[in-house]
C-alpha cells in the first residue's frame, strides 16, 4: 500500500509540474539591433561586344540567312550533300563573282556542278543573297 501511496504522489506531481509549466524564455527573434543589414552591391555590368566592323558584320548577317533557308538541307560547310560544300565554292570563286552568284541563288539553275538543279529562292532580295555569298567566299580555306 505504500508503495501505491508513493507511486500517486509522484505521478501527481509529475502531472502538475508539466501542464502549469509556462515558459518563461521566449525564442530570441531577429530584430534590426542583432542583425547586421548590409545594402546590396551593384552587379557589375559584362563589358559590351565590340560592333562588328562593315565585313564582319555583313558575314555574320550573311551567315545567319544561310542558317534561317533552306539552304542546309543541300549544301554543308565542308562536304558535298546534294549540292557542292561552300568551301568548295568558296574556293572556285572569287569576290569580283558575288553578283552573278547571288542571281544564281534568287534564279536557280544547274549544270555548273552537276546535273541535279538548285532551287530558285525568288522570295530573297538581291541584298539579301549577297550577304549570302559573302559569308560562303569567307569560307576559303
Amino acid at each position: 500500500m505504500k508503495k501505491l501511496l508513493v507511486t500517486a504522489a509522484l505521478f501527481s506531481l509529475a502531472v502538475t509540474s508539466c501542464s502549469d509549466k509556462k515558459d518563461t524564455d521566449p525564442i530570441p527573434q531577429a530584430s534590426e539591433t542583432n542583425v547586421m543589414l548590409e545594402e546590396p552591391k551593384p552587379q557589375e555590368a559584362a563589358p559590351a561586344a565590340a560592333p562588328l566592323s562593315g565585313a564582319d558584320a555583313e558575314i555574320t548577317e550573311g551567315k545567319s540567312l544561310v542558317e534561317g533557308t533552306d539552304c542546309l538541307s543541300c549544301h554543308k560547310i565542308d562536304s558535298k550533300l546534294v549540292g557542292p560544300a561552300y568551301q568548295e565554292v568558296a574556293a572556285k570563286y572569287k569576290e569580283a563573282d558575288v553578283d552573278m552568284l547571288a542571281q544564281k541563288i534568287i534564279d536557280g539553275g544547274k549544270g555548273n556542278w552537276g546535273e541535279i538543279p538548285m532551287t530558285p529562292h525568288t522570295g530573297l532580295s538581291k541584298d539579301n543573297a549577297k550577304l549570302m555569298v559573302k559569308y560562303i567566299l569567307s569560307l576559303k580555306k
